[in-house]
């Protein structure tokens, strides 16, 4: 999969989230709604290999990228220290985007097993697509 299909990816499980949560099916909705940050931060870690080579300059091995951790994949794509800045920007002004990143990582690939309710389901769904402090927002600006 390249960085363009993953792109594409996210934006539709976001759409798919959105169906999902006005038909009702807060479950994978939820779930939805989260794989569609991990698609985009794998898109980021792509955009980091092709922008910087990184992968030749340290010791890396591919199957890390094979997490589903939004910690780690941020760690992978190179963004922690954007991510620490962002959550220090928004902490100044309103809290935001931290709040929507900390609804948005309390997301796992194990969701898709779990019960969710409406309100979860559209909680982490307006944490992820919020403009301007919304999670894919942010990750868009560097994939």
């Amino acid at each position: 999969m390249n960085q363009a299909e993953l792109q594409k990816m996210a934006e539709q499980r976001l759409l798919d989230a959105q169906a999902l949560i006005a038909g009702g099916r807060w479950e994978f909705a939820y779930y939805a709604a989260g794989y569609a940050v991990e698609c985009a931060l794998k898109s980021c870690i792509l955009a980091r290999m092709i922008h910087t080579a990184w992968v030749f300059e340290e010791k890396w091995e591919a199957k890390g990228c094979l997490t589903h951790e939004f910690s780690k994949l941020v760690h992978l794509a190179g963004l922690t220290s954007q991510l620490n800045a962002e959550l220090q920007s928004s902490a100044a002004a309103g809290r935001e985007f931290e709040g929507n990143w900390t609804t948005a990582k309390k997301w796992t690939v194990t969701s898709r097993y779990e019960a969710r309710t409406e309100a979860e389901a559209k909680e982490i769904y307006a944490a992820i697509a919020d403009e301007p402090h919304g999670v894919l927002r942010w990750i868009r600006t560097y994939w």
